[in-house]
């Protein structure tokens, strides 16, 4: 796997970059704009040629865009259904510029809307967007820890998602803390392989290109997204390791969104080679 770090975006692209090769990323995530905000600026592409060429020369690649997160392709609100698309043609237009190969996106909440009427309004508003995305960018739909009417909390509607759309550029990431919280029990060997054949059945694994690889000290299906250190939570040592060394996951990118400042990003990253070379037990 190549593994990476969601970097923050204070100091710049160079600092990102140069964070991200301190603590041994070989891919990484971004946010392209804020990620509490509907408002956008427009797409600076020589900003992100540069971009390109300074993740080349530190071998970071693949990198991910998260959108964010106010996007609700589900809602019923016409403001909110446009602001979410306009949301994510940015980024799209933005990965398209900064040969980023993933934006990775929530889907929102069904609120108190017809959970049949949310999933078509969805469908829709991804059909969309697709319509213009760029031949080298996918699209990733990451899994919800399923907490009241959040869309996409299992890999069965991820499946039915990524399946009526039928696009080739859609695909899914998962997100482990989420998964736990959903229910998911991949805390072991056993759980892991369960885990991911049940993604592939759903979802086909060719459609699983990206995951966030969280802790969490959440109660398996306690339904609430938090995130904490890599093996220091409930799915510990031995779910990543599981994950680690799945023969179907090997070549696909894991992004860390773990808490805390670069010290903890350090820490986390460590910990995750660690696991990935064997030497934690």
């Amino acid at each position: 796997m190549r593994i990476g770090l969601h970097l923050r975006m204070a100091g710049g692209y160079a600092k990102a970059i140069a964070h991200a090769k301190s603590v041994g990323c070989t891919a990484m995530q971004i946010f392209s704009s804020n990620p509490r905000s509907y408002r956008t600026t427009p797409v600076d592409a020589a900003m992100l040629a540069s971009f390109s060429e300074a993740r080349s020369a530190a071998d970071l690649d693949p990198c991910v865009i998260h959108t964010p997160y106010l996007i609700n392709l589900a809602s019923e609100d016409p403001k909110v259904q446009a602001g979410s698309l306009n949301l994510l043609a940015h980024d799209l237009e933005a990965a398209a510029h900064g040969n980023i190969r993933y934006v990775n996106t929530h889907l929102g909440s069904y609120g108190k809307r017809d959970r049949n009427e949310g999933f078509a309004a969805i469908v829709h508003g991804l059909e969309h967007v697709l319509d213009t995305i760029a031949p080298d960018v996918y699209l990733v739909l990451e899994n919800s820890a399923g907490a009241g009417a959040l869309a996409g909390g299992t890999l069965e509607e991820l499946g039915r998602f990524v399946h009526a759309v039928g696009h080739p550029q859609l695909g899914v990431c998962l997100d482990t803390a989420h998964a736990w919280a959903a229910g998911y029990e991949i805390d072991s060997k056993s759980g892991v392989d369960r885990f991911i054949d049940e993604a592939d059945t759903h979802i086909g694994l060719g459609r699983v290109h990206v995951f966030h690889f969280n802790d969490t000290e959440i109660p398996l299906g306690g339904n609430r997204d938090r995130h904490w250190h890599i093996g220091e939570g409930r799915i510990g040592f031995e779910g990543f390791r599981s994950l680690l060394a799945h023969p179907e996951l090997r070549e696909k990118t894991a992004i860390l969104e773990t808490p805390g400042e670069d010290a903890d990003d350090l820490r986390n990253m460590q910990t995750i080679l660690a696991i990935q070379q064997g030497a934690l037990t």
